[in-house]
């Protein structure tokens, strides 16, 4: 015969205060974990909506990201009449040569800023990047210094709003516009005309890379393969999705310290819970007495312990929710290991990381309810009816 569920949740009640206590710390507990896991969905979710399964990234052989690359013109004007690349309306070839380099932009309040990604692309590379739109002002034109930057910039970096003007290389650029790109990683980037921007950085010849665009995923394939083994080009090809899933790694040290920071923390909830439960068993004991003379057995009271631990820390991981929901959406941004810049995203708050965060709090929940369940178990009728 098993203890009514009721009989638990009158306890809890009963002991309101220490209930409380318990829960907010594995509330917080749970609030630590499951930041550092929506920082990092954030951070994936940022980079994985950026590529596109048709899009081939071409860098020098032996690069690990756009930055560290050299890609020449001449280089460009061969590999974009390669078979399998897509055309657009107009019937020009979807290959952008590209530029990348990082700008220093000052903080708010003047503090000190931290690199951003810098990219002069041609109207074609503009053209393939599917689902950006501008915000605010304009297009950049060619053969000015003028810049579109992305709104997560925009939003972070006061000086890099529409009209300011930043000082670059040879002189000052305008901002001209502020685009979106969704949860893309491009809005967090500097767009530039290439010409006038590789002028100005003196590398009118050699740049960075060759972004691609392929009929379909066959055609992808068939050119990463084939422009990878041809010699003359000296060049590794990969998708855009799998240069961008390369980046997650930037999260692994935060997420590697957020979770030792979090199981530190569950060591000390789940000894609070134990606290709890043994101080609830010592003050029971004539309640465990009677409830043997009623005729519930070891292990119906010891299951019923183990729940009111379990109901505990359910409403612990609740309040764990409660307490990181409002970081989602919030904007933030991590430095790169690969790009040396910042990669800016939203926290992700997702249904999967909050179901974890109330798992997590139920296995501290169990760890901490077991051993004072098992006391309650093994009380002797007699002995705990002498305790009243």
């Amino acid at each position: 015969m098993a203890i009514p569920l009721s009989y638990n949740l009158r306890n809890l009640a009963v002991r309101r205060t220490t209930t409380l206590m318990t829960a907010l710390g594995i509330a917080l507990t749970v609030a630590v974990l499951m930041a550092i896991f929506a920082l990092v969905e954030g951070l994936r979710t940022s980079l994985a909506a950026t590529g596109n399964p048709l899009h081939v990234l071409v860098l020098r052989k032996g690069s690990t990201s756009e930055l560290t690359s050299n890609f020449s013109r001449s280089s460009y004007q061969d590999l974009k009449f390669k078979p399998g690349i897509a055309r657009n309306a107009a019937g020009e070839p979807m290959a952008s040569l590209e530029m990348v380099t990082v700008v220093l932009l000052e903080g708010p309040g003047g503090k000190d800023g931290i690199n951003v990604t810098l990219r002069g692309l041609l109207p074609i590379g503009a053209q393939m990047r599917n689902g950006w739109r501008m915000v605010e002002g304009r297009m950049f034109e060619a053969g000015k210094r003028e810049l579109i930057v992305g709104k997560n910039i925009a939003s972070r970096y006061p000086s890099a709003r529409l009209g300011r003007k930043l000082q670059l290389s040879r002189g000052e650029w305008e901002v001209v516009g502020v685009f979106d790109a969704g949860r893309s990683a491009a809005s967090g980037e500097i767009w530039a005309d290439l010409n006038q921007i590789s002028a100005d950085q003196n590398r009118t010849e050699v740049l960075s890379s060759c972004l691609i665009r392929a009929t379909d995923e066959v055609a992808a394939q068939a050119l990463i393969n084939d422009l990878s083994s041809d010699r003359r080009f000296n060049v590794s090809a990969i998708t855009e999705q799998a240069y961008y899933e390369q980046q997650t790694r930037s999260a692994a040290p935060v997420q590697t310290m957020g979770i030792f920071v979090a199981i530190i923390m569950a060591v000390g909830s789940c000894f609070a819970a134990m606290n709890t439960m043994y101080a609830a068993v010592a003050r029971r004991g004539p309640e465990v007495g009677t409830l043997r003379v009623l005729g519930f057995s070891r292990s119906a009271i010891l299951f019923s312990f183990l729940v009111e631990s379990l109901f505990l820390s359910l409403l612990g991981g609740l309040l764990g929710c409660l307490l990181v929901l409002p970081l989602n959406g919030i904007q933030t941004g991590i430095g790169s290991i690969v790009t040396f810049s910042e990669i800016t995203f939203d926290f992700q708050v997702s249904p999967r990381i909050m179901a974890m965060g109330i798992v997590f709090a139920l296995l501290l929940g169990a760890a901490g309810g077991l051993f004072p369940a098992r006391t309650a178990a093994r009380k002797e009728i007699l002995a705990a009816l002498r305790e009243a």
